[in-house]
């Protein structure tokens, strides 16, 4: 996303906001919103519409090592250098990123927490980590039953992943709508129809009309919980509306806090190939908890792959990578040594590795992958119990609170 950088007079403010979702998906053949994704993605374009900067090299360079980084699966951001010399310098600095509990995981819903991971390990970060059950509420067809159940078993796969517990913050919405519901409403104060509606487009109810006050909640509340710090908000570009809307918040200077920044990301293609995301809700997809067999059949069955349609002609002409999706899978995460990746490609252009074999290869790094992750996950004990120490105190929810004014009692 290449782009103007954030001034007071660029995408972030009210007076020049984004036309709406309608409109530029019709003027550039695809729709990309926090709830809607459709067509074959143009990720330059998205730059321009957004208003985001490219990653440079020196940038890249300066995060912790990681694939995801390191191979332009996240691209682009936002104030990306206010983190990093915050990072670098051991100074306070912080980490959002959330999950919609409206089915199981799946593979690429989980790649951005083990960045986090990564970042929390090498750097220190604080992780905050919201779960918008509210919101997947107003805006699918579940039940709160439904997506209770869903939030329970989408917690014991975050958990799963390792997180420092001192320095790691769960949030759901619903369970701590204590906290997050005053703040959303002191933050809605500074967010006009006109705002909501030129980023997201015309929403259905009025509950999706104020969402983006919570959301901006979550992205804001590592700050208000701990003063101002550099945050970095690591997304695919789908919810970066959201980021948007709270720089606009946060730019007013009504409260202490500095806009968050963000690392923006592609989707993991669908097994479906090219032009598909990983988000289009009837597409085969590996959820966290497939056993290897399932992984395989999965994989085998419906991968897309860039193979000639005969044995002779792949042989002779090769494959293309680029376009095969158990290649995409080893390119975004699955395969960590570079050499080897290359090798591979290599491999399956030149025609001496076939479309199958290259399955193979996805399917063995993946399970191993699953196989790890859901050791720690059957080793947890009650949810109760294992999500205690990531919960906010009551002194970081008072704390929270008083920053934004809200009175923390009814005595007086």
């Amino acid at each position: 996303m290449p782009a103007p950088s954030d001034t007071p007079n660029s995408t972030d403010s009210e007076t020049n906001a984004e036309s709406p979702a309608e409109e530029t998906a019709a003027a550039d053949g695809f729709t990309v919103t926090p709830y809607a994704v459709d067509g074959e993605i143009d990720y330059e374009k998205l730059l321009e519409r957004f208003g985001a900067d490219p990653l440079t090299d020196e940038q890249i360079a300066r995060f912790p090592d990681h694939p995801l980084l390191r191979r332009r699966t996240f691209y682009a951001g936002r104030d990306v250098d206010d983190y990093l010399e915050a990072a670098a310098a051991g100074d306070p600095h912080a980490i959002v990123t959330g999950r919609g509990p409206s089915g199981p995981m799946h593979l690429g819903h989980v790649l951005p927490l083990y960045l986090a991971k990564r970042f929390q390990r090498e750097t220190g970060a604080t992780v905050y980590i919201p779960l918008s059950d509210d919101e997947k509420f107003l805006a699918k067809d579940q039940s709160f039953d439904s997506i209770g159940e869903h939030t329970r078993e989408n917690l014991r796969d975050i958990l799963a992943v390792g997180f420092d517990p001192d320095r790691t913050r769960i949030i759901v919405d619903t369970a701590d709508a204590d906290v997050v519901y005053p703040i959303a409403v002191r933050l809605a104060k500074h967010l006009t129809p006109a705002t909501v509606e030129a980023v997201y487009g015309e929403q259905d109810t009025v509950g999706l009309q104020f969402y983006p006050a919570v959301q901006a909640t979550h992205l804001l509340l590592p700050q208000l919980v701990g003063g101002r710090q550099p945050t970095l908000v690591p997304i695919a570009v789908d919810q970066d509306p959201h980021v948007r809307v709270c720089r606009d918040v946060a730019a007013k200077e009504a409260l202490p806090v500095d806009k968050p920044g963000a690392l923006l990301g592609r989707f993991l293609p669908s097994l479906e190939g090219p032009g598909k995301m990983s988000s289009s809700g009837d597409a085969p997809s590996i959820e966290l908890t497939d056993d290897p067999e399932t992984v395989a059949e999965t994989i085998r069955t419906h991968a897309y792959t860039g193979g000639r349609a005969t044995l002779a002609d792949h042989r002779e002409k090769g494959g293309d990578p680029t376009v095969d999706v158990p290649f995409q899978y080893l390119r975004f995460f699955f395969e960590p040594d570079d050499e080897r990746l290359e090798r591979i490609a290599a491999d399956y252009r030149s025609g001496d590795l076939l479309s199958g074999e290259l399955k193979e290869v996805a399917i063995e790094r993946i399970t191993e992958f699953l196989a790890d992750h859901q050791r720690r996950r059957a080793g947890l004990g009650s949810l109760e119990s294992e999500l205690e120490p990531y919960r906010l105190t009551e002194r970081e929810r008072r704390r929270a609170l008083e920053r934004v004014g809200v009175p923390t009692g009814l005595e007086g």
